[in-house]
């Protein structure tokens, strides 16, 4: 067992391995489960999240064991670096990564869990959610944020961004489900408009949003970061209703 551990958690190593190698038979479930597996552990005086990530098929196994990251260990790293960018996401703890000589076998990401008022995900089925728009704007705000410091979040998804309402309005918005991520690059308007493509399918809601980044972008006028937000949006929209078909005929 490979494991890492935040310096200000050293001391309960022992107990976060006994906490990890018991995972399958404790722990409540948290979601679905249906591609990697999340439990909540109560450990001293918080709440952590582990996640477990898919036992990977033998080809990746080996490429995770020598050539690449593991997801938790990319996981736990990217954490850092957003937090060191002033980008929120839950604390993170720890990673294990668990080998044999055929390679990676299960591997486990640790991290505070957060207790929060909503995703994006809500933003986007609930256009009567309270305060809908003033959220909306701050989300595009915080992700502005995150392509003018040079981080591409390529799972930059409806589910993966954790939203906690603070004082007067203000909301806080955390990162999760880190292990797909570029940092340090220039984001060009292209790479910019393609990263918000997949959040959601709504005219109006990509309206608002083109809105608000025109505000801190003046690279382009709104118009056209409207037109190219909306194409992108399509352009995603076309390419998932596509697979989705072709995996349902496949299946059947």
């Amino acid at each position: 067992m490979i494991l890492k551990i935040d310096s200000h958690f050293e001391k309960y190593a022992s107990s976060l391995l006994q906490i990890v190698e018991n995972f399958k038979t404790s722990g409540l479930l948290f979601g679905d489960g249906k591609r990697n597996t999340i439990k909540l552990f109560e450990f001293e005086d918080l709440t952590v999240n582990i996640k477990s990530f898919k036992i990977p098929h033998l080809f990746n196994r080996v490429v995770y064991q020598y050539f690449r990251k593991s997801k938790a260990r990319r996981s736990y790293e990217y954490a850092n670096a957003l937090l060191k960018k002033g980008i929120g996401t839950p604390q993170p703890i720890a990673y294990f990564e668990n080998s044999s000589w055929l390679g990676l076998k299960d591997s486990y990401y640790v991290s505070e869990h957060l207790e929060v008022d909503l995703t994006f995900r809500e933003l986007d089925i609930q256009p009567d959610y309270p305060d809908h728009e003033n959220i909306l704007r701050q989300f595009t705000r915080f992700s502005f944020d995150l392509h003018e410091k040079g981080i591409e979040f390529l799972d930059h998804s409806p589910g993966n961004t954790l939203i906690k309402n603070g004082i007067n309005g203000n909301y806080s918005f955390y990162l999760v489900d880190l292990n797909r991520m570029n940092f340090d690059k220039s984001l060009d308007f292209e790479k910019r408009m393609k990263n918000l493509s997949h959040l959601t399918a709504k005219k109006e809601m990509i309206r608002v949003m083109s809105d608000e980044y025109s505000k801190h972008y003046s690279n382009k006028t709104p118009k056209e970061i409207f037109e190219k937000m909306w194409f992108e949006t399509q352009k995603f929209k076309t390419s998932f209703d596509k697979k989705k078909r072709l995996k349902k005929a496949f299946k059947f």
